[in-house]
């Protein structure tokens, strides 16, 4: 039996798929399913790099969608199931956090801020109301409790949702080390076993990282903050950032790369 852990390695695998954050786009991420169906081979690897959910309308129906293509793929090609990963973005951190908001010191600060941030399309989706919740959160233990065992009750009436939730990996990386898959960065002075919060929050100046990480001569990510790192350049850079600002940009970025560190490909939805 495999030790449970945050990372997961690649193997077998000479061709990986990663797709960008989806931020609740399903009309978007159905172009990227329906070209992913055509053109994904045995022994293919696909990461989702976090941030499926958020933001956009739509974060209910677009992981189901997304966990419909992963069963889609298990069938047609008799996969491993850890040739399907999805990487923790920083829409899935605060949904979880969010989920056990009667230990929080500030819940309705804490609410106030996630919603800042685009949790509250997420509950939405589900079928809860922002204001409820916010005036819930100034009610003590007890009425959270409730609200949050409700929320738990309809994610695990979804299919795979509550799977979904508890297996999110931190970072994935091929068997050759040359090539890491994550979120949003990685303090680049720590071991990956000794990152905190750096995978979904970043790190400073980290697209502009010009030496590799350890042994990783290409970094996969799937959300930058700015538009400084032009998608024409990404050849030339450690990191390659499959997402583009802004934020409303309905437009999903995904890419072909080798075990190697080599792009293959990068194209994005219609």
């Amino acid at each position: 039996m495999k030790k449970k852990t945050n990372f997961i390695e690649i193997e077998k695998s000479k061709k990986i798929w990663a797709i960008g954050s989806i931020h609740s786009r399903n009309i978007a991420f159905e172009s990227i399913k329906k070209y992913l169906l055509k053109k994904f081979e045995k022994n293919d690897a696909l990461v989702f790099l976090g941030n499926i959910i958020g933001l956009g309308a739509e974060s209910k129906k677009t992981l189901s969608s997304v966990l419909d293509l992963r069963n889609n793929l298990m069938s047609k090609f008799h996969l491993d199931p850890e040739k399907i990963i999805f990487l923790r973005g920083a829409q899935e951190e605060m949904f979880l956090k969010l989920l056990q908001l009667q230990t929080a010191p500030n819940p309705n600060d804490i609410v106030k801020w996630m919603f800042e941030h685009g949790v509250d399309a997420t509950i939405k989706s589900y079928g809860f109301n922002r204001e409820e919740l916010l005036q819930i959160s100034t009610q003590g233990t007890i009425p959270i409790s409730k609200w949050t065992s409700r929320l738990n009750s309809s994610i695990l009436s979804q299919p795979g949702h509550n799977q979904y939730f508890i297996n999110l990996k931190h970072a994935a990386y091929t068997s050759t080390k040359k090539i890491l898959f994550l979120n949003r960065g990685v303090d680049i002075s720590r071991p990956l076993s000794a990152q905190n919060d750096c995978f979904w929050w970043g790190y400073q100046n980290f697209s502009n990282l010009n030496n590799p990480y350890n042994t990783f001569i290409r970094i996969v990510r799937g959300y930058k903050s700015s538009n400084n790192e032009k998608i024409k350049d990404v050849n030339k850079r450690i990191v390659c950032s499959l997402f583009n600002q802004p934020l409303d940009n309905p437009k999903i970025l995904a890419g072909i790369f080798d075990d190697s560190g080599k792009i293959l490909d990068i194209f994005e939805s219609n």
